[in-house]
């Protein structure tokens, strides 16, 4: 279902741009209903700017439509919240020592508190 509404979705976000830049702009520099109309046309210049705007209109609720489904669709199973009350709650220890490493590697980190580790050195026996 995801799938499918994503290429609709994407179909539809082209359709958009193709019809945004078909329409014609305040200074005539993309559109087509620029200028002159030939007696030969379908539509008169009315006409395409009606449709196209109308084309766009349903276009811009189809791509809203479509990403409001792709969000429900994404976050459906998912549990409610917020990151925040999702994250892990650390608490400091004796006010200004850093919390114990989790994965249990002491010999990664300085020993901060507690009782000093004599330092490892090799010795050849």
């Amino acid at each position: 279902m995801q799938t499918v509404l994503l290429v609709i979705h994407l179909f539809v976000a082209l359709a958009l741009i193709g019809v945004i830049l078909l329409q014609r702009s305040e200074g005539g520099a993309l559109g087509i209903g620029g200028g002159n109309s030939s007696a030969g046309s379908i539509f008169s210049a009315r006409g395409v700017g009606n449709a196209l705007t109308r084309a766009t209109a349903f276009l811009a609720i189809a791509f809203f439509a479509t990403s409001i489904g792709l969000t429900v669709l994404a976050t459906r199973g998912k549990t409610g919240g917020s990151a925040f009350e999702t994250a892990p709650v650390t608490q400091q220890q004796n006010g200004d020592a850093p919390p114990a490493p989790a994965g249990g590697d002491s010999g990664a980190l300085p020993n901060l508190g507690g009782q000093p580790q004599p330092p490892s050195v090799p010795t050849n026996n």
